[in-house]
C-alpha cells in the first residue's frame, strides 16, 4: 500500500504558545497610560482653573473622580473577565479609556470634565489587574519574576513620568493635549492586543463554567455594597484634608458609611454562594501579607512623589519642570534595577530582596529628613535614587510571591484585589502625608514663634537689623518695622515648613520598617516544581 493511500491519522497537536514578549508589549500600553494619567493632571490644574473658571477645591474633583472610578472597577475585573473574556474586557476598557480621553480634551466646563474623567477612570480601572493576570498566565513558572518586573515598570514608572511629561506638554502646547496624547498610543496598543494576545483555552473553559453559575445567582448586593463603600472611602481620603477631616459632617458621614458598607460587603461575600469578589483568597497568609506590604509600599511611593515636588518648588525655588527633571533619576534607576531584580528572583530568597529594599527605602527617607533650605539638586537626586533602588527590590518579589499559590483560573480575582489595595494604599499615603505636613507645620510654627518674644535678645537684634536696613534704603521707620515683622514671619513660615517636611519624611521611613515582621509570612515558591501540564488536543 502506497503512502498516498494510507488513512489519515489524527495526531496530537499542541496549540503553540504565544510570544510572551509581544504579549507583554501589547498589554503594557494601556497600563502605562492609565498609570500616567493618575498623576499627569496635577501639573495642569492651575491652567485648567483659569480656562474653566474653577476654584482650587473644585478643580481637585478632576483627580478625585478619576481615582474613585478607577478603584471601583479594579475588584470587579475578574467578574467582568468571567462574563465576557479577559481579552475582550481589556480591549473594551482601553476603548473606553481612549473615548474618555478625547472627551476630556474637548471639555469646556468643570462638570463636563469631571464626568469625562470618571469615564476615563472606569476604562483605566481594569487595565492593571487584567495585564497582571495575563502576564502571570503567559510566562512559565520560572519566569514569573521577570513577568512581574515588566508589569512593575509600567505601574511604578507611570506616576513618576506623569508630572514631568505633563509639565512639558503644558509648557509647550495646551492642557487638552495631556489627554489627546493617549489616542495614538492607545490605538497602537489596541491593534497589538487584537493581533498577539490569545486567552488560554483551559482558563476560558473554567471561566465559562464560573460565569454560568454567576449568571444564575448574580451577586448584585455584593456589587452594590462594594461600589458604595469604595466610593465613600475614596471620597473621605481625597477630600478629608481639605475639609479638616472629622470636623466636617460630610467627611464623618462618608467615613461611617464606608465602614458600614464595606463591613456588610465582607459578610455578604463570605456567605454568598457565588460571590462577585473572591475575598476568600485572603485566607492565604502569603497573599494577605504580600498584598498588605505592597499597599504600604505604594502609600509611601505616592506620598513621597506628592511631597518631594512640593518641597522643591515651595522651599528650594525649583520650577515645575526643574522639579520633574530632578525626579527623573529615580525613573532611570527603576528602569535598570527592576529587570535585574526580576532576573535574580529565582536565585535569591524573596525575603532577602524585600529586606534589602526596605533598608534602601528607609535610608532614602532618612536622607530626605535632613534636607535644608540650602539643599540642592544633588541632595535630592541621591535620596530618590536610593529609594528607587528600594522600590525596585520590593515590587517584583512582592507581586510574585503574593500570587505564587493562586490557581491560574483565580488569578484575575487575586490581581484585582492586589491592584485595589495598591491604589487605596496610595490614596491613604497621600491623605496621611498631606495631613501630617499641615499638622507638623503648625506645631513647628508655634514652637518657633515662642522664641520670637521681645525678651529674646537674638530675635530683637534680628528685627532691629532688618528694620535698620530698610530705613537705610529710605523706608519710613513705622513702615520699615512692619515690613521687617512680615519678613521675619516669612522666615518662620519657611523654617516651620522645612521642619514639617523633614518630620514627614522621617516618619515615612520609620513606618516602612514595620513591614519587616510581615516577611515571616512570605514563602519562597518552589521553582523546582514541574511546569504546569499543557493539554494536547486531538484533531
Amino acid at each position: 500500500m502506497s503512502a498516498s493511500t494510507l488513512p489519515a491519522l489524527a495526531l496530537p497537536v499542541a496549540r503553540p504558545r504565544p510570544n510572551k514578549w509581544l504579549v507583554t508589549l501589547s498589554i503594557t500600553f494601556g497600563t502605562l497610560m492609565g498609570a500616567i494619567d493618575s498623576s499627569i493632571v496635577s501639573v495642569a490644574l492651575p491652567h485648567m482653573m483659569g480656562t474653566l473658571g474653577a476654584t482650587v477645591q473644585e478643580i481637585t474633583w478632576i483627580s478625585t473622580g478619576y481615582i474613585i472610578a478607577n478603584v471601583v472597577v479594579m475588584p470587579l475585573t475578574a467578574l467582568l473577565g468571567r462574563m465576557f473574556g479577559q481579552k475582550r474586557v481589556y480591549m473594551a476598557c482601553l476603548v473606553l479609556f481612549l473615548f474618555g480621553s478625547i472627551l476630556c480634551g474637548t471639555a469646556h466646563s468643570l462638570p463636563a470634565l469631571i464626568v469625562y474623567r470618571v469615564v476615563q477612570g472606569l476604562g483605566a480601572g481594569a487595565l492593571q489587574p487584567t495585564e497582571q493576570a495575563i502576564l502571570r498566565q503567559t510566562f512559565p513558572p520560572k519566569e514569573q519574576g521577570m513577568a512581574m518586573a515588566l508589569f512593575g515598570m509600567a505601574v511604578m514608572l507611570g506616576p513618576a513620568i506623569g508630572p514631568t511629561l505633563g509639565g512639558w506638554i503644558v509648557d509647550n502646547y495646551a492642557w487638552p493635549w495631556i489627554f489627546y496624547i493617549n489616542v495614538p498610543v492607545g490605538i497602537l496598543g489596541l491593534g497589538m492586543v487584537a493581533a498577539f494576545v490569545h486567552e488560554d483555552e483551559e482558563i476560558v473553559a473554567q471561566n465559562r463554567a464560573l460565569a454560568e453559575a454567576q449568571r444564575k445567582d448574580m451577586d448584585w448586593w455584593g456589587i452594590g455594597l462594594l461600589v458604595g463603600g469604595l466610593c465613600a472611602l475614596q471620597y473621605v481620603l481625597e477630600e478629608g484634608q481639605q475639609n479638616d477631616w472629622f470636623e466636617s459632617r460630610a467627611i464623618t458621614l462618608g467615613f461611617w458609611a464606608a465602614l458600614a458598607m464595606l463591613a456588610a460587603f465582607v459578610v455578604r461575600e463570605l456567605t454568598c454562594a457565588v460571590p462577585a469578589v473572591n475575598i476568600r483568597l485572603f485566607r492565604d497568609p502569603v497573599f494577605l501579607s504580600g498584598t498588605l506590604i505592597g499597599a504600604l509600599m505604594f502609600s509611601l511611593l505616592m506620598a513621597t512623589m506628592f511631597l518631594l515636588p512640593l518641597f522643591m518648588q515651595q522651599l528650594l525655588g525649583f520650577t515645575a519642570t526643574d522639579a520633574g527633571f530632578a525626579l527623573m533619576p529615580r525613573v532611570f534607576v527603576m528602569m535598570i534595577a527592576t529587570p535585574i531584580v526580576g532576573r535574580i528572583y529565582n536565585k535569591v530568597s524573596p525575603r532577602v530582596i524585600i529586606a534589602i529594599g526596605v533598608v534602601f527605602i528607609a535610608a532614602g527617607a532618612y536622607s530626605m529628613s535632613h534636607f535644608t533650605l540650602e539643599s540642592g539638586q544633588r541632595d535630592v537626586i541621591w535620596a530618590i535614587i536610593t529609594q528607587g533602588m528600594g522600590f525596585s527590590c520590593l515590587f517584583v518579589p512582592l507581586s510574585t510571591v503574593a500570587l505564587s499559590a493562586i490557581p491560574r483560573h483565580k488569578m484575575a480575582d487575586a490581581t484585582g484585589l492586589n491592584s485595589l489595595f495598591r491604589q487605596v494604599g496610595g490614596s491613604i499615603g497621600l491623605a496621611v502625608g498631606a495631613t501630617l505636613l499641615t499638622r507638623y507645620g503648625d506645631q513647628a510654627r508655634a514652637a518657633l514663634i515662642a522664641h520670637l518674644s521681645p525678651d529674646n535678645p537674638v530675635a530683637l537684634a534680628r528685627l532691629q537689623q532688618m528694620t535698620g536696613a530698610l530705613v537705610a534704603r529710605g523706608v519710613d521707620v513705622g513702615a520699615a518695622r512692619d515690613m521687617a515683622l512680615r519678613a521675619l514671619d516669612g522666615i518662620v513660615q519657611r523654617q516651620s515648613m522645612l521642619l514639617a517636611f523633614d518630620r514627614v519624611f522621617l516618619a515615612a521611613g520609620l513606618a516602612f520598617l514595620t513591614v519587616l515582621p510581615l516577611l515571616l509570612f512570605l514563602k519562597t515558591p518552589d521553582h523546582g516544581a514541574p511546569v504546569e501540564k499543557i493539554e494536547v488536543h486531538l484533531e
